[in-house]
């Protein structure tokens, strides 16, 4: 096993999801350097919020970027190397707020780049305020009468935006690891959203009795009318009673990777070639 651990102390709060998606992400890294990949085939990319912490915690390179700004720069370091494996973490808040606008553009353009998205529906590292996947009528100490506004549903915006590979899955190191598992066998963008409850402002709300896998339903994640329909049974809003949550790929279809495009990028990953050396 290779030690991906830091001397950085962990400040997460006792229990927090973090450390499930931290503990996933370690033993996937060290399974594929156990079949043959080095630490130096890795990247990662973080952003500002809890989440963004994991880059102190995990011995690889990469950048602890800007709030929002995690895949401008992870879709930088693939043009300057397109042979790295590249893993950004963001938050609800990084994400959906403040990076809405390059996730949007990430799915289009189809970066072979995977991006996990740890979604707690609140700023918990400012101490509780609503983000924009935070349930209506969320009380917090700017909504003292609760939200008013109705939470945004991010698996439809990015079925909507054309992303290749659409997946959900819940803060357990085990789904973390299998999950990413999966993202091997495509390429092009992978989204990843991680529904991780925070213990201090955003505790469990009975999730796991809601959700279910929607591969071990028989669902097709090749029909995209299908993964939009099951994107819809969840809307981001108060669990009820009959509230169903979808789990597992809602999406994935290959198309031409951003690599692929251009004749500089496809010639340095079939030759592994750094930039000085191309030729036309």
């Amino acid at each position: 096993m290779t030690n991906l651990n830091t001397k950085s102390k962990i400040t997460w709060c006792p229990g927090c999801f973090n450390f499930q998606i931290l503990n996933g992400f370690k033993n996937f890294i060290n399974e594929e350097i156990k079949n043959g990949k080095r630490k130096e085939d890795f990247a990662i990319v973080s952003g500002i919020g809890c989440h963004g912490k994991i880059f102190d915690y995990v011995n690889l390179n990469g950048i602890n970027a800007l709030h929002g700004r995690v895949l401008p720069t992870a879709f930088g370091i693939k043009i300057g190397n397109p042979n790295l494996d590249i893993f950004g973490f963001s938050g609800d808040g990084d994400s959906y707020c403040e990076g809405m606008e390059h996730l949007i553009h990430a799915a289009r353009y189809n970066s072979n780049i995977t991006l996990l998205v740890h979604n707690n529906q609140i700023f918990a590292l400012t101490i509780g305020q609503s983000t924009s996947t935070t349930e209506t009528n969320y009380k917090d100490k700017i909504n003292p009468e609760g939200n008013k506004l109705n939470p945004i549903n991010p698996i439809k915006i990015m079925l909507s935006a054309d992303a290749s590979f659409v997946a959900r899955v819940f803060a357990e190191s085990k789904q973390i690891e299998e999950i990413l598992e999966q993202t091997k066998k495509h390429k092009g963008f992978k989204f990843i959203e991680i529904l991780q409850p925070c213990l201090i402002f955003h505790p469990d709300k009975n999730y796991k009795d809601h959700f279910y896998n929607l591969q071990n339903s028989g669902h097709d994640k090749t029909n995209f009318q299908e993964a939009f329909k099951k994107s819809l049974e969840w809307d981001y809003n108060e669990i009820k009673e009959d509230t169903k949550i979808p789990l597992g790929i809602f999406y994935q279809k290959q198309r031409e990777t951003f690599e692929e495009k251009y004749w500089q990028l496809k010639d340095l990953v079939k030759n592994k070639n750094s930039w000085k050396d191309l030729k036309r």
